[in-house]
């Protein structure tokens, strides 16, 4: 259910109300019973939370593999041929 916005023509008094999107509008101020008018509202954007949006949901296998192999690769390549870890000189 959405949040909608009014504003009292009379007092200017400015609130909220959560309403179903079938409820009718309010009419009257809660504070000084003059008419109100429903405000234009720019709604809520689009939040994604997670791992990743393309990556958990749409992204195919196939792909996925193939991006893993690639992600191996570059790690053996950049490794030491003797397997040890280099250290920074001090």
């Amino acid at each position: 259910m959405p949040t909608y916005e009014y504003e009292c023509r009379k007092c200017g008094y400015q609130f909220e109300k959560f309403q179903a999107i079938t409820a009718e509008p309010l009419k009257t101020c809660p504070k000084c019973r003059g008419k109100v008018a429903r405000l234009v509202s720019g709604g809520a954007g689009i939040l994604f939370k997670g791992s990743g949006f393309y990556q958990t949901d749409y992204k195919k296998t196939s792909h996925a593999s193939h991006a893993t192999d690639k992600s191996t690769e570059k790690k053996t390549e950049s490794a030491p041929a003797d397997g040890k870890s280099a250290k920074p000189a001090k």
